[in-house]
C-alpha cells in the first residue's frame, strides 16, 4: 500500500496498472497521452478505445495494456481547467483519481502509476493539482492494500508548497553540517578553539554535558558480561511497546508509515532488522519526539546525523510535529533524496 512519488517515464513502470490522462473521446493525445498510445501500440490501443468511448470528465474505463509492461490502461479524463469554476475544477478531478482507483482493485491490481492528470495542456495549476492527487490516493489506500505511484517525468513539473518549502531551506541552512563547513571552513579548523565566551549558549551546554558524560563514564566499572547480560530492549520489542503505548493498531501504523504489510510483519519479528529510512518512517507513523526517535534508531543499530541533509529534513518534520508521511516525502523528493516508507 505505500505511495510513492517517483520521477521516471510512466511508459517504463512495470506496475499491474498504468493510468492515461485522457480525453473524454478516449483519442489519443500529446504528452503523456501520445507516449502511452505509441509505447502500447497505437491501433490496437485506439480499437480498444473507440469501444469505450466516449466517457464523461471525472469517468474512468480501463482496456489491455497491449505492449506496456503494465497489464492494463486505466484511461482516466480529468477536466480542463477553469478559474472562474475552481470547486468543479477539483470535484472533477477528485473523481477522476478515485474512479482509476476503484478500477484498479475491481480488476485485482495490486500496483498502479497515475501521471499528474490535467496538469499538463488542460492546464491545471501543478501544486494544486498534487495536492488533490496526494489527498485523494492517501484516503484510497488507508482502505485498500495497493501500492500507487505518482510519476513525474521531471522535476520542473514537481512544484511543492512554497511556505513549507521556505520552512524546510531555512532549517537545512541552519543545521546541515556539510553545508556550513563548506561556506565557512575556517570555523571548523580543528586546530582551532574558541574560548567559551565566543560560543553560542546551545554550544557551551553541548561542551559541558559531554564533560558530564565523560566523567561519568570514567567512574563506571567496565565489565563486558555485565554489558552483555543487560542489553537494552530489541528494535522489535521497543516498536511493539510503543504501538501499545500510543494507542495505535498494527494497521494504523504500516499504512501511516508507507510500508508494505509484508514488511511489517518482518519488522515484528525479533531477527530482522529494518533500514533506517523505514525505522524513521515508523517513528514518523507513531508521532515520537525527537528523543524517543533518537532511541529507536538507537536499537537498530541508527542514528541522526546533521552531516546528511536527509537526516536534517526528517529531523525538522519530528521537532515541528508534523507527522504526515506523505507530506514529508514530497519534500524530500523535493531535494533528491530517498523516500519514507517501503
Amino acid at each position: 500500500m505505500p505511495f510513492t512519488i517517483i520521477r521516471q517515464n510512466i511508459t517504463k513502470m512495470k506496475v499491474d496498472a498504468v493510468v492515461n490522462s485522457a480525453n473524454t473521446n478516449l483519442q489519443m493525445g500529446g504528452g503523456v497521452c501520445g507516449a502511452i498510445f505509441k509505447s502500447a501500440g497505437v491501433q490496437q490501443l485506439q480499437a480498444a478505445c473507440n469501444a469505450l468511448a466516449p466517457i464523461k470528465t471525472g469517468e474512468a474505463v480501463i482496456t489491455p495494456g497491449f505492449n506496456l509492461h503494465a497489464k492494463y490502461i486505466i484511461h482516466a479524463a480529468g477536466p480542463v481547467y477553469r478559474h472562474w469554476s475552481i470547486e468543479q475544477n477539483e470535484a472533477l478531478l477528485r473523481a477522476a483519481y478515485l474512479s482509476a482507483l476503484q478500477l484498479a482493485v475491481e480488476h485485482n491490481c495490486q500496483s498502479i502509476a497515475f501521471p499528474l492528470i490535467s496538469s499538463g495542456i488542460y492546464g491545471y495549476p501543478q501544486d494544486a493539482a498534487l495536492q488533490i492527487a496526494s489527498s485523494v490516493i492517501q484516503a484510497f489506500i488507508a482502505d485498500h492494500e495497493l501500492d500507487v505511484y505518482l510519476v513525474v517525468f521531471d522535476k520542473v513539473a514537481f512544484i511543492m508548497s512554497k511556505h513549507l518549502f521556505g520552512e524546510v531551506t531555512s532549517y537545512i541552512n541552519e543545521h546541515y553540517v556539510q553545508e556550513y563547513q563548506a561556506q565557512h571552513p575556517r570555523l571548523f579548523d580543528p586546530e582551532r578553539t574558541l574560548p567559551d565566551r565566543d560560543q553560542s549558549p546551545r554550544a557551551r551546554a553541548i561542551k559541558s554535558q559531554g564533560k558530564k558524560f565523560e566523567r561519568e563514564q570514567e567512574s563506571l566499572p567496565f565489565d563486558i558480561d555485565d554489558l552483555v547480560n543487560n542489553l537494552d530492549k530489541s528494535f522489535s520489542a521497543r516498536l511493539l511497546h510503543l504501538i501499545d503505548a500510543k494507542g495505535k493498531t498494527d494497521t494504523e501504523v504500516y499504512k501511516g508509515a508507507n510500508i508494505d504489510r509484508r514488511l511489517f510483519s518482518k519488522i515484528r519479528s525479533e531477527s530482522y532488522t529494518p533500514s533506517k529510512k523505514t525505522v524513521l518512517a515508523l517513528a514518523i507513523s507513531l508521532g515520537l519526539t525527537l528523543s524517543e526517535t533518537h532511541d529507536l534508531l538507537q536499537r537498530a543499530g541508527y542514528a541522526l546525523s546533521h552531516s546528511r541533509k536527509f537526516d536534517v529534513i526528517v529531523e525538522y518534520f519530528i521537532i515541528s510535529g508534523k507527522h504526515n508521511i506523505f507530506e514529508i516525502n514530497e519534500v524530500l523528493f523535493e531535494y533528491g533524496e530517498p523516500l519514507l516508507g517501503s
